[in-house]
């Protein structure tokens, strides 16, 4: 990827989850020209912010990782802020970086924009082929019209706008928010939780019989890196593991590495999402010849493993000195 080298890159939501891990695998293949700029002193909801972005990075490559994001909880909670801010930073952004004649432009969308009901593994033409599921429509058809966008420029101004669609990501660095977080984090933390205080049982949200394929966010980062280095095309792209897994199943293996031996019991009542979802990975792997290397079981591990080192062991640490 030695043509990324000298470029200056802007990665929007570089601080994030996946936007950290994008920028260092930028800096890994090479990239000494990042920047990353703080929702605290760049709102992107703001055209005139965006232009004062844009004329002092002067990028030649936008990475659009920035997102409102969470899970069913916070998309079920939120839906109307989870529309109006995925959407209107995503077109001002591309809109303003077309203005400022940046060479290419890195949507990065979503897997949730699929229908709810779609034949497995998705395949990329499908996207068009119903409405998406319930919970996570607002979110997922925000980041949808950023592929319309994309296609829009790129048809009357030739503009390389591309558009990626991860499925579900976990890692390190993810949110472990009670509110916010997806079904990963919030398993790893509920079992960490429960062994931490001898709790016998937790609570899952759901039936379990919904499947889930996982992307570990490392893999993820490498597949926009050569992305962004060599695809140019209207087409979406997925970026997937192409495994696909039960949600008990998945429940049952985190309990199994976090050390939990109680019960899980599932709330019938609350949501499973959407029944299926796993991706046609073959574009990716044809145009950039990416798959994903993170097994599993090894990346789990490695986000457990994080969140007890730099989450669970500093709120402890908190904790006893509360108390003495």
């Amino acid at each position: 990827m030695t043509g990324l080298a000298g470029k200056r890159i802007l990665v929007t939501g570089g601080a994030g989850f996946l936007g950290s891990h994008v920028v260092e695998e930028l800096a890994r293949v090479g990239c000494e020209r990042i920047a990353v700029p703080r929702s605290r002193d760049y709102d992107l909801r703001k055209a005139a912010v965006i232009r004062r972005l844009l004329a002092e990075v002067r990028p030649q490559i936008v990475i659009h990782a920035a997102a409102v994001v969470g899970g069913i909880l916070a998309n079920r909670k939120d839906p109307g802020r989870f529309f109006y801010e995925n959407l209107v930073m995503g077109v001002e952004l591309m809109e303003h970086a077309r203005r400022a004649g940046v060479e290419k432009f890195v949507a990065i969308g979503t897997a949730c924009s699929y229908p709810k009901h779609t034949g497995v593994p998705f395949r990329e033409e499908d996207l068009w082929n119903g409405y998406p599921e319930e919970t996570n429509a607002p979110y997922g058809l925000a980041k949808k019209m950023l592929l319309v966008q994309a296609q829009s420029y790129r048809a009357q101004y030739g503009f390389n706008a591309i558009c990626l669609l991860p499925v579900n990501l976990y890692g390190p660095r993810d949110s472990f928010d009670p509110i916010r977080s997806h079904v990963i984090p919030a398993l790893i933390r509920k079992c960490v939780e429960a062994v931490e205080s001898g709790a016998n049982r937790i609570e899952v949200w759901g039936t379990g019989e919904a499947s889930r394929e996982f992307l570990y966010v490392g893999d993820c980062a490498r597949a926009i890196a050569l992305a962004t280095a060599c695809y140019d095309q209207g087409d979406p792209m997925n970026l997937g593991s192409g495994r696909e897994i039960r949600i008990r199943a998945l429940a049952e293996q985190i309990a199994e590495l976090t050390g939990f031996r109680g019960e899980l019991t599932w709330d019938h009542s609350k949501p499973d999402g959407q029944p299926r979802r796993c991706l046609d990975v073959s574009r990716a792997e044809r145009e950039l010849g990416f798959r994903a290397e993170t097994e599993l079981t090894q990346g789990l591990r490695h986000t457990i493993d994080w969140y007890c080192r730099q989450v669970r062991s500093p709120t402890r640490a908190r904790a006893q000195r509360v108390r003495g």
